[in-house]
């Protein structure tokens, strides 16, 4: 049977993004049940929750001097800068064998993302003009959670076209770009220019070893430690010495695959030709010829993938989605600008961001819809985009330094998110079912 044009993008995305997918979607899964029992922690017990989080571990003690932070603050500056380090692989993947390589798919996300970013932010300063402490979380409101959206959207796969989960991926790809460099810009304080010239020299390093085809991941773990250890210092959050680094991570392999290749078609022929008390030395090195083969920044992010959606987000939920819920905070976030410019940037800011993002996009000409996706799936996808849950609450401790607006912020995107969630699979589920009855009627008048 031969192939048509709308199929072949479908397959297309199959092949490279089950893992990462399933990976994803299990990993919201796991991040949700995290989320339930810091909430349930937070609230049994208050204060043994905020005593533990704020326990003080001491990780480097040598002749007198003793580097210590509390256990909340090495989740926040240190389990995280592994998750951005991930993420920033998955970035630079995106970018040069991904979804983002071809050009217009690019520009849809490009479009769409900017749209999703642009209007949650002014949603949110127009919600808090005026409130200069309360305004500094004009960036919460513009992040999406890759694995809270995918786990979302997974549950709706019988009902949506398959190239909806690529491009709400592109999208919270290109979204991550963007918090990474609000971040950056806006959240980090009191720069040191000596250390912030000692990352960057890490960097050049890193840039060194990927040009000299250094392939053991020795050095770069090194690197990887001194750069983020002078991104702290410097001012700048360290997260992003996580991406970085992941950015810089090389893309070619250990082994040239057209040689791996050749080996391996010789070690298969021997295998039809010995004895079988031979066979399993070759079976090793066929499987270490499959690993060389493949390139570094996929063996790095395989191996740290499960590591990030299964450990450090769970973690990171558990020290951060705490919030004691009580009438008086229910009525304190009900009453605070910062809530309300939180729900109504997160839902309404994305939901009509991004599909005008992107409707700007098709106008111009510069890109179009993917092959089975309408403009009701980008709205309902738009919807799961509202899903900010992971880095907004990073972006709100990071705003704030009075908790109370930092519980304001996590009870305003818990809302949101769980709003959000509703909305868009009621919406998709809605198209779906259309999309059936008009495929049942057309079958029914061709039969």
């Amino acid at each position: 049977m031969t192939t048509t044009p709308r199929t072949r993008p479908a397959q297309r995305l199959l092949s490279p993004l089950q893992d990462f997918l399933k990976t994803e979607i299990a990993g919201g899964v796991v991040l949700a049940v995290a989320t339930v029992l810091a909430l349930m922690w937070a609230n049994l017990s208050p204060s043994g929750y905020e005593e533990f989080w704020a326990t003080k571990v001491s990780f480097i003690s040598v002749s007198g001097f003793e580097a210590s932070a509390s256990l909340s603050k090495l989740v926040v500056d240190g389990l995280m800068a592994i998750f951005f380090f991930v993420v920033g692989m998955e970035i630079k993947r995106e970018l040069v064998i991904g979804e983002l390589a071809e050009r217009r798919v690019a520009t849809l996300a490009v479009f769409a993302a900017i749209g999703g970013m642009a209007v949650p932010a002014l949603i949110f300063t127009a919600v808090n003009l005026g409130d200069g402490e309360a305004l500094r979380g004009w960036g919460i409101p513009m992040a999406t959670d890759i694995a809270f959206a995918l786990a979302a959207l997974s549950l709706l796969r019988g009902w949506i076209p398959v190239q909806l989960a690529a491009f709400l991926l592109a999208v919270a790809v290109v979204d991550d770009i963007g918090a990474i460099t609000v971040i950056a810009l806006f959240y980090s304080e009191g720069i040191s220019l000596l250390w912030l010239g000692a990352a960057a020299a890490g960097l050049l390093l890193v840039v060194a070893a990927v040009r000299l085809h250094v392939t053991a991941w020795v050095p770069y773990a090194i690197l990887g430690l001194l750069v983020w250890i002078a991104a702290y210092q410097s001012g700048v959050h360290a997260t992003i010495a996580g991406v970085a680094m992941g950015l810089l991570m090389p893309v070619f392999a250990r082994r040239e695959p057209g040689s791996a290749g050749a080996e391996a078609r010789e070690i298969a022929a021997e295998i039809h030709r010995v004895s079988a008390r031979s066979h399993i030395a070759r079976w090793r090195r066929l499987r270490t010829l499959g690993n060389e083969s493949v390139p570094m920044l996929e063996r790095f992010e395989h191996a740290l993938h499960p590591w990030s959606s299964f450990i450090i987000l769970p973690v990171f939920a558990l020290s951060s989605a705490g919030i004691v819920i009580r009438s008086d905070t229910l009525s304190a976030a009900a009453e605070s600008t910062v809530s309300i410019g939180v729900v109504a940037g997160l839902i309404g800011g994305n939901i009509i961001g991004i599909p005008l993002g992107a409707w700007i996009a098709t106008r111009l000409g510069l890109a179009r819809l993917p092959d089975m996706v309408t403009w009701p799936h980008v709205i309902g996808a738009a919807a799961f985009a509202a899903i900010g849950f992971t880095v907004s609450i990073f972006v709100a401790t990071l705003a704030y330094d009075d908790q109370a607006l930092v519980d304001q912020a996590k009870l305003g995107i818990l809302v949101a998110s769980i709003t959000a969630a509703l909305i868009g699979a009621l919406i998709l589920r809605l198209v779906g079912r259309r999309a059936a009855e008009d495929a049942d009627i057309v079958s029914e008048a061709t039969a």
